[in-house]
């Protein structure tokens, strides 16, 4: 019963991924079909050129030399205390044109006419800016004079911000770019060039259609950039969707349930009690001290970079932007966390596979230390490049192979990229060779098994998808691809590893009946693959894609979020197991951790992320603060703490003859959790709800200045995020005081020996 059950499971998983990647890779060549164009040429009416297509391509690398989305954003995408520059370049180009009108009708400054006449010019903008003069044949897109004024006058105001120009210090500071970001004229214009290009496809409709080529983002009143009806029709099919999934996963759950945990069922000793571990399972405890060290570092960047958001040019008067600029804090803080989570995780998978199989390969233990050395290379090789791209010390093609690519998550250079692609596939292999004798042999564990092979597979192949764009590969066919990467290798097969490496600790403990464990791994799997592969599009909406684009990632990500709502059951599940037995009580911290993370799951991934993920919306929310809200919770609260759930039980299998001492280890992670908490409502969340409110009102350019964005009361809940980030250090630094004692003894109760070597 039971084998022909998870036989109707493993077809469903085939033909959902067949499926979903089907429609992921069919209209994604719609992406390719339907991006905005680049033309050849930008010319006036009166025949001047303005900009090459080489120039505009030029300007993407430079505006990622010195950090892309790690300073500002484009089309949403990117870091928050900096604006969005195709938003600004749009409202700035239309405020211009308004004001010459204004001026030369009515002798005033366009603020100052009645609506009426108000309302008669923006109508004139609008026609003016809306109408798609771009000739597919020629490839020359054709602005009027006026519009060229305009541009060179908004060139020269970003000339002067990027690099000296005294009276813009201010403004500067507000935004955390330091004097002379770019140190020439010439890679300024170029700059330039991209960044119109970037406005230019937020303000200019699709042939034949009403829509421009972002989906009339962002919203700006006075350039007629409003929601359309597709975003509100969608957005109310995608909740459908979402009581849809929760309904037929209620009956799932209530056709499929466990039975009542009865403790005297469970082992009475530890079965970990009598495990030795091999050399290469020994071998892994160096990776928990590169991931201790990367943790502690990943959050004082995190604190600098936020400090940026209220003392723009350093750290509580330390002058720190010429030396270590936000943009470098910032991508140093998102890639630390990506490394030490997934040094966890993998360190866990080379501690686990032997484990389970019972079988130590020869050398295991020198592929496990060439490993380790291959990822200290990276990181701090990718670190390095990273600040001298940013530093403009590199040029376009050696930043764009050793520097900063300037895409957020994958901001490492295309060497580092490759580095790296490679150390997942020495991984893999040492994986495979050590659970190999447990695949070929017949039994209980196969299915599961097969599935951590699977979920292995797919993270190091995955991470491949970064490798498929080029130094000048068009923004919107880059996104396509980099979210491939953050979406689907983080959020679709970690989700699945991280699921099936649980149930495995679970099952080898002997709290975790095999039969339930598979069923319900290779369910997990296929409703993350359901809604999380066509999901990814939920990220592109405003990229420059089609319209089917939002339609499908509005019902599809929808569908993301139902697993997450019964996340309360595994985490109470997983509670009584914490109380079961004695034994399970030594390993109460570890359980607790991994419980933070279907708390983390619900709130951070679920809540957080339906709160940003719908159409409409997503349409005012992208770009704001509450973004962060869903990435601070979401990747921190999920995949760090079951990081460090990870490291924990490691580390208790390396100690599990010996009591801890856990007081710190209880601060922590209480103090980690609370503190994630009070950062996110009592600083992200009311900064991204104003920011919210503001952009309705005013739209997104406003939203995302430094006039809303240094109003007293916005400065005041940016400053209030010290209480929580104070909290979350604490908590860090109480882990890393209670994993030193595990090596110098006074996390060990070593009085109290509960097995003999």
């Amino acid at each position: 019963m039971t084998l022909m059950k998870t036989k109707k499971l493993w077809i469903v998983y085939v033909l959902v991924t067949v499926i979903s990647f089907a429609v992921l890779i069919i209209f994604g060549r719609e992406i390719y079909r339907e991006k905005p164009p680049v033309p050849e040429k930008v010319i006036t009416e009166s025949g001047i050129l303005l900009f090459t297509s080489q120039e505009i391509k030029d300007g993407q690398n430079i505006w990622q030399s010195i950090g892309g989305q790690q300073l500002g954003s484009i089309w949403g995408h990117g870091a928050y205390i900096a604006p969005d520059w195709s938003a600004d370049w749009l409202h700035k180009e239309a405020v211009f044109l308004l004001d010459k009108w204004s001026r030369e009708n009515f002798g005033i400054l366009f603020d100052k006419l009645d609506p009426e006449r108000q309302a008669m010019l923006e109508v004139r903008l609008q026609n003016a800016l809306r109408a798609n003069t771009y000739d597919s044949k020629t490839g020359i897109l054709t602005i009027s004079d006026e519009r060229a004024d305009a541009i060179r006058s908004i060139s020269r105001h970003y000339q002067g911000l990027f690099m000296d120009d005294p009276s813009l210090n201010e403004e500067r500071a507000a935004y955390a770019i330091p004097a002379n970001t770019i140190k020439d004229s010439g890679r300024m214009d170029r700059m330039n060039a991209f960044f119109f290009w970037t406005a230019w496809a937020c303000i200019t409709e699709r042939p034949d259609s009403e829509l421009t080529y972002t989906s009339n983002w962002p919203p700006d009143r006075i350039v007629g950039n409003t929601a359309s009806a597709g975003l509100v029709l969608w957005t109310g099919f995608s909740v459908i969707m979402l009581l849809v999934g929760i309904g037929l996963l209620a009956y799932y759950n209530a056709r499929n349930k466990s039975d009542i945990l009865d403790p005297s069922l469970l082992p009475q000793n530890d079965p970990l009690g009598g495990l030795n571990p091999t050399p290469s399972m020994k071998a892994t405890l160096k990776y928990y001290w590169v991931v201790l060290g990367l943790i502690l570092m990943q959050i004082l960047f995190g604190v600098v970079a936020a400090h940026y958001g209220v003392e723009g040019k350093g750290f509580y008067g330390l002058s720190l932007d010429n030396i270590l600029p936000y943009s470098v804090s910032r991508t140093w803080h998102v890639q630390l966390a990506l490394f030490w989570i997934a040094t966890s995780w993998l360190a866990a998978g080379l501690y686990i596979a032997p484990a389970v199989s019972g079988h130590e390969p020869k050398y295991q233990k020198l592929g496990v230390n060439l490993l380790f050395s291959a990822l200290l290379v990276i990181v701090v090789g990718s670190l390095i490049g990273e600040w001298m791209g940013v530093m403009q010390k590199l040029g376009l093609v050696h930043n764009f192979w050793f520097g900063h690519q300037g895409y957020e998550y994958v901001d490492l250079g295309r060497f580092w990229q490759i580095f790296l692609f490679i150390g997942f596939f020495i991984w893999l292999f040492l994986m495979f060779r050590a659970l190999l004798p447990a695949l070929v042999k017949p039994s209980e564990n196969r299915q599961l098994l097969i599935m951590f092979i699977i979920a292995s597979v797919a993270i190091a192949g995955f991470y491949g998808a970064g490798l498929v764009w080029g130094r000048q590969t068009h923004l919107s066919v880059a996104e396509y691809w980099r979210w491939w990467v953050v979406h689907l290798w983080v959020e679709g097969f970690f989700e699945v590893f991280a699921t099936v490496i649980a149930a495995f600790l679970f099952v080898r403990m002997g709290l975790l009946n095999i039969r339930f464990a598979t069923t319900g791994v290779i369910f997990a799997a296929i409703v993350y693959m359901a809604g999380g592969v066509i999901g990814t599009f939920h990220h592109l909406y405003f990229a420059g894609t089609p319209t089917a684009i939002i339609a499908l990632g509005a019902s599809f990500s929808a569908l993301e979020v139902v697993p997450l709502v019964f996340m309360g059951f595994e985490a109470y599940n997983n509670l009584q197991l914490s109380r079961a037995t004695p034994w399970v009580r030594s390993y109460r911290w570890p359980i607790y951790f991994i419980i933070s993370v279907s708390f983390w799951n619900l709130v951070g991934a679920g809540l957080f992320g339906f709160l940003i993920n719908p159409p409409i919306a997503l349409y005012y929310m992208q770009g704001l603060n509450t973004t962060p809200v869903h990435g601070h919770a979401a990747l921190f609260g999920v995949f760090g703490m079951l990081g460090i759930g990870l490291m924990l039980f490691v580390l208790k299998g390396l100690t599990v003859k010996y009591v801890w001492k856990t007081g710190f280890l209880k601060f922590a992670f209480w103090a980690l959790n609370v503190g994630l908490m009070l950062m996110l409502l009592l600083s992200l969340l009311p900064v991204g709800f104003l920011q919210t409110i503001a952009s309705i009102k005013h739209g997104m350019w406003y939203a995302r200045s430094a006039e809303f964005m240094q109003d007293s009361t916005m400065q005041t809940l940016r400053w209030l995020r010290i209480v929580g980030d104070v909290v979350f250090a604490a908590g860090s630094l109480a882990l890393a005081v209670f994993v030193i004692g595990l090596k110098t003894g006074w996390s060990i109760d070593r009085s109290h020996k509960l097995y003999e070597d």
